[in-house]
């Protein structure tokens, strides 16, 4: 099985949606030039008259630029339809697509040449367009397309200037010269280089863009549902990957009281909306004092302090970041009698197993041991002690808490003596 990479499918998908920017770009622009040159030619008769020699026929501009108009908006489709099922544009068809675009200018000026001098047509707006398409090929984002794009313009200008004009090595009149046409095929060369490391530039600022997406992407799905930004550019500062350790951390586990029964008398998308602005108070608290959510547990979520990244004061952290919890229900209640709230917060620290678990492609940073199943009974305990927030004998010696309630050795589940713990609230 290929193991995914979400790095190159991300720098993949946003090449390809420059691309479909490019060309939808030149669509519009060709579709400017023939909606003009079909104006001109046939509502400016005394114009036409005069520039070209019988003038044009009021078709003609749609001959010269319809078929490479349609071409366009067919690749364009075909583009999309190719992003969409999620497939590359293949580069040798990325090449010859650069070559049929760029061919349009070659074909005004071979179909102007019957109806002007031919020193007039290279003087003429047609030999521009080539800029036209050589600055558009920085949206390619690859410096070879923009430099062979360039390419093919310097080619074709100088085969058509030999092929049209009376050029020779060395004459009266510079525009009969060869020089004088080689330099500027050069200067379309040196276009498609400048583009190209235009192109360049964009592109790792893209690779850069899509680096500094990916590796939050990674720290969020690694480290839990939700990493505050203060947390992630730590995470991303340390550029190493955490090691599998026994260290000490602090958990804390939240409940809301009784919601499940209230889902019964809730619309399903009002209970989700509640508890999505409930959390998003509860995550403010918890950035606040340098913890993360690890994992949202229905109507509840564990929370952790010092890890992954270590805390001297994780216990003084959690304890705070617990206070500040209650606060903000009390808060949430006075705001919103209709749907008040009740939790329950149960917190202990102590030595625990972290580490990331899972497969190639999918892991997550997790916690394991007796220091994560105490904090989960402390906070189910609340409910038959009838309290608020409830703490481990450790964590009160380790937050050096004034002011608790020693509720004595008790007993849990899971555990042989009883349990000593301290309620706060």
């Amino acid at each position: 099985m290929t193991t995914p990479d979400p790095y190159g499918d991300a720098l993949r998908r946003e090449i390809l949606r420059s691309e479909l920017q490019r060309m939808r770009a030149l669509a519009i622009i060709l579709a400017i030039l023939l909606a003009f040159t079909l104006l001109a030619a046939n509502l400016l008769p005394e114009l036409n008259q005069r520039m070209f020699r019988g003038g044009l026929s009021g078709w003609l501009p749609l001959a010269s630029f319809g078929p490479f108009l349609l071409y366009e908006l067919a690749a364009l489709m075909l583009l999309r339809r190719r992003l969409a099922k999620d497939k590359d544009f293949p580069r040798p068809a990325r090449f010859a697509n650069a070559l049929i675009e760029t061919s349009l200018p070659g074909v005004i000026i071979v179909g102007l040449s019957h109806h002007m001098d031919p020193q007039v047509v290279f003087g003429y707006w047609p030999p521009l367009l080539y800029f036209i398409f050589i600055l558009l090929s920085t949206l390619r984002l690859e410096f070879w397309l923009s430099l062979w794009t360039g390419a093919v313009a310097a080619v074709q200008q100088m085969v058509l200037a030999l092929w049209l004009l009376p050029v020779v090595a060395r004459a009266n009149v510079p525009e009969e010269t060869l020089i004088y046409h080689f330099s500027r095929s050069c200067m379309l060369l040196l276009a498609g280089v400048v583009a190209g490391v235009v192109a360049g530039s964009l592109r790792r600022q893209f690779e850069q863009s899509v680096v500094a997406a990916a590796a939050r992407d990674r720290v969020t799905n690694l480290f839990g549902q939700h990493v505050s930004p203060a947390v992630v550019d730590r995470l991303l500062a340390s550029s190493s990957a955490p090691a599998s350790e026994m260290r000490t951390v602090c958990v804390l586990f939240l409940d809301i009281r009784g919601f499940t029964a209230t889902t019964r008398q809730r619309p399903a998308g009002e209970t989700v909306a509640l508890l999505n602005d409930f959390f998003a108070d509860m995550i403010e608290v918890v950035d606040r004092h340098n913890g993360i959510i690890n994992k949202f547990l229905g109507d509840g979520f564990l929370a952790l302090f010092g890890a992954p990244l270590k805390d001297p004061s994780a216990a003084t952290n959690a304890l705070a970041a617990a206070r500040g919890m209650l606060g903000a229900v009390d808060a949430w209640n006075r705001a919103r009698p209709q749907q008040a709230l009740r939790i329950g917060i149960g917190i202990h620290i102590g030595e625990a197993v972290t580490g990331t678990v899972g497969s190639p492609r999918r892991k997550e940073y997790t916690v394991i041991g007796d220091t994560v199943n105490l904090a989960a009974r402390l906070e189910q305990l609340t409910k038959e002690t009838g309290s608020q927030l409830l703490v481990s004998d450790a964590l009160h010696d380790a937050a050096q808490i004034d002011g608790a309630t020693d509720l004595g050795p008790m007993t849990i589940r899971g555990y042989d003596e009883g349990v000593r713990v301290w309620r706060l609230a």
